[in-house]
C-alpha cells in the first residue's frame, strides 16, 4: 500500500512540472532573429525607417575650361656631350670634382704634355733658324749674289717654320682637356695613370637650366600645336608640383609609321630638382575653350581601374562611373556620367555604399551658370 502511494506522488509532481513548463512558454515574449552584420542600415527611432547617414553635398560646377592636349613625353639636356681627348696621351690630373658645376673653357683632365713641349722647343729654334736664313737671303739677294729661286726657298722655308710652331703649339693645348660650356659634371670613367685614346670617353657634361622636353602628339592636333605655346609638366617622381613650359620648336616632318609629331618645349629648372631622362606627363594648352563640368577630386572613388562618385537620388546615394578629364588644383574635369543638374557627395563618402539612406547637412549649391570663367583655370601665356 505505501508503494503505490510514493508512486501516485511522482506521477502527480511530473503533471504539474510539465503543465508550468507549457504555462511559461506559451507567456514568454518571441525571439528575435540575429541581423548579419552590414546587410541593413540602422533603424530609426521606435523602430522607424532607417537613419540617412550625414554627408555634404553639391551640383557640378559648370565653367569656361581651356581645353588641353596630354600626352607623355621626355626631359633632355639642354646641352649635353661626352668630353673626350683629341690626342692619346697618359692622364696627370684630374682638375674637377664629380657633380660640380663647371664653367666654359675650364680645365677638366690634364695629360703628359712633355713630348709636345720638347716638339714645341724645337720647333721654335728651327723658326728661328729659318727666319735668319731668309733674312740673309733677302739681304744677298739685293746684292744680287744669289738667285730669286734661292730667296723663295728661304722664304718657304720660313713659312713653314711658322706652321710647324702653330702645329706644336696646338698638340700642347690639346693635353688639356677643357669644358666645351658650362654645366654640371657628371661621372668620370678615367683617373690619374690612365693611358687614354683619342676619342675615348671620360664623362659627360650636361646643361640643366633650363632643359628641353621632347614629346609627340597625333598629327591631328597639328593645326592646335603652334611656337609660342604654353604647357604644363608634371613628373611621377615628383608629383608635388607642376612646372610651366613653353614650346619652341615643331618638327616639320610627320612620322609616317605613328602619324604623329615630334615637339619640343622648354622648362626651367632653377632649382635643378629635374633630371635629364626623367619621364614627363605634358598638358598642352590650346586656344579652345568649352564648357566643363568640375567636381571636388575628394568625391572621387576608384573601384579596379575605373572612377565613381556617389549621386544623391531621392534621399538616397547612388554609385556612379564617371569619366575624368582635366585636373584644376582640388578639382577634376567630368568628361561622362554627369550632368549639370546632378548632386554629388562632397563629404561622407567613405561612410556610404550604393543604396545607402543620406542625409545632406549643407544646402547644396546650384550649378555654376555657364559662361562664367574658371578663375582657377590657367590662361594663355599664364607662367
Amino acid at each position: 500500500m505505501k508503494t503505490t502511494n510514493i508512486v501516485g506522488a511522482v506521477v502527480l509532481l511530473a503533471a504539474v512540472g510539465s503543465l508550468s513548463y507549457l504555462a511559461g512558454t506559451r507567456n514568454a515574449p518571441p525571439a528575435q532573429p540575429s541581423a548579419a552584420p552590414g546587410t541593413a542600415p540602422p533603424k530609426g527611432p521606435a523602430g522607424g525607417p532607417p537613419a540617412g547617414i550625414i554627408i555634404e553635398a553639391r551640383a557640378p560646377q559648370v565653367v569656361k575650361l581651356p581645353q588641353s592636349i596630354t600626352t607623355v613625353g621626355s626631359l633632355r639636356s639642354d646641352e649635353a656631350v661626352i668630353v673626350r681627348p683629341e690626342i692619346a696621351g697618359r692622364v696627370v690630373e684630374i682638375a674637377f670634382r664629380e657633380g660640380q658645376r663647371v664653367t666654359r673653357d675650364q680645365v677638366l683632365v690634364r695629360l703628359d704634355d712633355s713630348v709636345q713641349k720638347a716638339d714645341l722647343e724645337r720647333a721654335r729654334a728651327n723658326l728661328t733658324l729659318s727666319k735668319s736664313k731668309y733674312e740673309r737671303a733677302r739681304d744677298l739677294r739685293a746684292q744680287g749674289f744669289i738667285s730669286g729661286q734661292a730667296k723663295d726657298e728661304a722664304e718657304n722655308n720660313l713659312k713653314v717654320a711658322q706652321a710647324d710652331v702653330e702645329l706644336a703649339a696646338a698638340r700642347l693645348a690639346k693635353t688639356e682637356v677643357r669644358a666645351p660650356f658650362g654645366g654640371i659634371i657628371g661621372l668620370r670613367s678615367v683617373s690619374v695613370g690612365d693611358y687614354v685614346k683619342e676619342g675615348q670617353d671620360m664623362v659627360n657634361l650636361e646643361e640643366i637650366d633650363p632643359l628641353k622636353v621632347d614629346f609627340r602628339v597625333p598629327e591631328v592636333f597639328l593645326s592646335q600645336v603652334k611656337a609660342g605655346q604654353v604647357l604644363q609638366v608634371t613628373m611621377d617622381a615628383l608629383p608635388d608640383r607642376t612646372w610651366p613650359g613653353q614650346v619652341y620648336a615643331i618638327n616639320p616632318l610627320v612620322d609616317a609609321n605613328g602619324r604623329a609629331i615630334a615637339i619640343r618645349a622648354q622648362v626651367a629648372n632653377t632649382d635643378g630638382r629635374l633630371r635629364p631622362g626623367m619621364f614627363a606627363r605634358v598638358r598642352l594648352l590650346t586656344s579652345e575653350v568649352r564648357d566643363s563640368l568640375m567636381i571636388s577630386e575628394e568625391s572621387i572613388f576608384p573601384v579596379g581601374d575605373d572612377k565613381y562618385v556617389y549621386k544623391v537620388v531621392d534621399g538616397r546615394a547612388q554609385r556612379q562611373k564617371v569619366e575624368i578629364g582635366q585636373r584644376r588644383d582640388s578639382r577634376v574635369e567630368i568628361l561622362g556620367g554627369l550632368s549639370a543638374a546632378d548632386t554629388i557627395v562632397t563629404a561622407g563618402v567613405v561612410k556610404l555604399r550604393d543604396g545607402a539612406p543620406v542625409k545632406v547637412a549643407n544646402s547644396p549649391e546650384p550649378a555654376q551658370p555657364v559662361g562664367k570663367a574658371d578663375p582657377q583655370a590657367p590662361r594663355k601665356g599664364d607662367s
